[in-house]
């Protein structure tokens, strides 16, 4: 005999698949659901549990038990960096995933906090410092909405930011253009990149901030930014929950044997 918590759990999930509580929307409240008769505390309490685990709602103190969006974001890959966005334009990298996506968005869904800070080994090693030398790490938190998706933290080296809007905790990116256009009118033109992803299991502490379902992993980003004659002007490491995003990588496939003939030649 299938459980009571599970057949009212199917019931709910399928009224979120057939629309009747679209992304965003709070289910009933457990007394609300007592009173109507669809089982004790325990039972309603089990169901939201399981859609939790399911990945179909997030249950977080405040918020309620909360419907998540089915439809992850596109996570751009080479399209996002395109200079035409944040050099010339105001489209930084967040939001060209938004726009990508078609989904709304407001600039101060970026909060940030910026400290001078030792460098991590990693940090240290991908900016040729010395370990424990001073950097300037700018965290940054994304949300849709009230929803968070990512953090995202950027190191530079003092001399490259100090005195720039990248040391301001201001909401939101980094006036117009963001961060990279703060590194242009600096002097440091972006060039190139690298980008190395892989999942994992999230920490306790990203659980709780990005308001991760129970067993969900998360992506972590490393990412190099590099000046045209090699110079690092930014070292960032991101985590994205895993179930928010579809990465899309859109790129010319490269030909190094002909590329070596034709500088042979």
């Amino acid at each position: 005999m299938t459980p009571k918590w599970r057949e009212l759990a199917d019931k709910l999930a399928g009224q979120i698949k057939a629309g009747e509580y679209g992304p965003g929307a709070q289910l009933p409240h457990i007394r609300d659901l007592v009173d109507a008769g669809e089982g004790s505390k325990s039972t309603v309490h089990a169901a939201y549990k399981a859609l939790e685990a399911e990945g179909l709602v997030t249950s977080s103190r405040g918020h309620g038990t909360v419907v998540r969006q089915q439809v992850p974001l596109k996570r751009l890959g080479i399209a996002r960096y395109d200079k035409a966005k944040w050099r010339d334009g105001d489209e930084v990298a967040f939001i060209a995933d938004r726009v990508a996506s078609g989904r709304t968005y407001r600039r101060n869904e970026q909060t940030q906090t910026v400290s001078l800070v030792e460098a991590p080994p990693s940090v240290a090693a991908a900016h040729g410092l010395s370990e424990g030398a001073e950097v300037y790490a700018r965290a940054r938190l994304v949300k849709e909405g009230e929803q968070p998706t990512h953090t995202l933290t950027s190191y530079y080296r003092p001399e490259h930011v100090e005195g720039t809007r990248l040391v301001d905790p201001t909401p939101g990116p980094a006036g117009r253009g963001g961060g990279f256009r703060v590194l242009y009118d600096a002097g440091y033109e972006i060039d190139h990149m690298k980008e190395e992803i892989f999942a994992r299991a999230a920490t306790s502490g990203e659980v709780r901030t990005l308001q991760l379902p129970p067993g969900e992993p998360v992506v972590e980003l490393h990412r190099t930014t590099y000046t045209a004659d090699g110079t690092v002007v930014e070292f960032a490491i991101g985590v994205h929950a895993a179930s928010r995003f579809a990465w899309e990588y859109d790129f010319k496939v490269p030909d190094s044997a002909r590329e070596a003939e034709a500088e042979a030649e």
